[in-house]
């Protein structure tokens, strides 16, 4: 079989000679009592880089003593670029949320073989499920190898920007100390209300890790946590969207991208927050209206934007989000961290071990399956897709 595999660029500089860290900490189950991915074994030392074109996703190794073909790339959005050559007579693509190979419904029916979509991370998005059921091409993803990672973040971005971080940080940089410039924008997050649109795996680890600095935590979902999860965490359950986000300082947003998630925060809803909020979304870019955040920032409505997601990825290097004041983004990181890479590595190796032996991929990693929404895809998407405007992705240039 052939397979490609759509992963970010190599270092400018290249390959890492060494790490700062000699090894990562071994963790044997997430917190609900999952497992970690399992494989027969790996080809790869975790703690390195495994999600770049040299990484491989140590991968390379495993299918060619299998016989088969691994094609690896990072040319993935122009017209005629190697992803989509290589597409056409590919039997399973892998691809990243990070650096997203947005498998359309015109690239799937390009593809007369293909039979699996893989995720190395968490979010299928890129991927026009709709398309995905009608051709029968399987859907499946990491479940929560990096949510945790992805959660940090979000702490370290709710912190950063209630404290103006990044304001201080280049006053010193500069080699200022104007300390009433440093702190005009600074409060503390203690007594604060902070808001999940979600409270999956990372929303709720989010407000778990938030709960030590004394704030009120608050969420929606369209799936209500266990009452016993609500007293732990003191959390307050809202049936919408709008009545949470009337009472939030902050709002972090983790729900999935699909169509009713599109747009979500827009010019009406942003309307309708608590003035002067702070959002931070490390779900999917395409969920916040890019102009409307622009202008609520601009306005004072919102007091600052933080995250790592864009739409489309790359973003074109106008994108209004890299040069508006008071924002925190970061390039797709979140959920790449070197830890969470040796984890969706490994996942990818147990989904491509369960495929070529003809065992069950496990229930919590299918997105689609046989046609129809399955496992975490029939909990957390909806049928159609959100993959429409991909194509500006071409306007990034490195």
């Amino acid at each position: 079989m052939k397979i490609l595999c759509v992963l970010y660029d190599d270092p400018t500089n290249g390959m890492p000679k060494n790490y700062p860290l000699a090894n990562i900490p071994t963790i044997n189950q997430y917190p609900d009592g999952m497992t970690l991915p399992s494989p027969k074994s790996i080809d790869f030392n975790p703690g390195e880089l495994l999600g770049c074109v040299s990484g491989e996703l140590g991968l390379r190794k495993f299918l060619e003593d299998l016989g088969h073909t691994l094609v690896v790339t990072s040319d993935k959005d122009s017209d005629g670029c190697t992803a989509d050559k290589e597409l056409i007579d590919a039997d399973i693509v892998i691809s990243q949320p990070f650096w997203p190979y947005y498998l359309t419904r015109k690239r799937i029916e390009s593809a007369p073989n293909l039979k699996m979509a893989i995720t190395a991370g968490i979010g299928s998005d890129h991927v026009d499920l709709q398309a995905a059921m009608d051709h029968k091409v399987d859907v499946v993803e990491v479940t929560y190898c990096n949510s945790r990672s992805v959660a940090e973040h979000i702490v370290m971005m709710i912190i950063s920007m209630v404290r103006d971080y990044h304001n201080q940080h280049a006053i010193a940089k500069s080699g200022g100390w104007n300390i009433a410039d440093a702190v005009q924008r600074s409060y503390d997050v203690e007594g604060m209300h902070i808001g999940t649109v979600a409270a999956g795996r990372i929303g709720l680890d989010a407000l778990r890790k938030m709960k030590p600095f004394d704030t009120h935590l608050h969420y929606f979902d369209r799936h209500r946590l266990p009452d016993s999860i609500e007293k732990e965490l003191n959390l307050t359950f809202h049936e919408s969207v709008e009545s949470m986000v009337k009472v939030c300082d902050v709002v972090t947003i983790n729900c999935p991208l699909h169509p009713e998630t599109e747009h979500l925060f827009n010019d009406e809803l942003i309307s309708k927050m608590k003035k002067g909020a702070y959002i931070v979304n490390t779900a999917r870019g395409k969920i916040c209206d890019k102009d409307a955040i622009a202008r609520a920032i601009e306005s004072g409505q919102l007091s600052g934007y933080a995250g790592d997601v864009w739409f489309p990825q790359p973003a074109p290097n106008d994108h209004v989000w890299r040069s508006m004041v008071n924002n925190g983004m970061t390039p797709h990181t979140s959920g790449t961290s070197l830890s969470a890479q040796a984890r969706y590595a490994a996942g990818v190796r147990e989904i491509l071990e369960c495929f070529f032996d003809k065992t069950n991929i496990r229930e919590q990693y299918l997105i689609v399956k046989d046609g129809e929404l399955a496992g975490m895809g029939a909990h957390s998407y909806s049928k159609g897709t959100a993959t429409g405007g991909s194509e500006e992705a071409t306007k990034y240039s490195k």
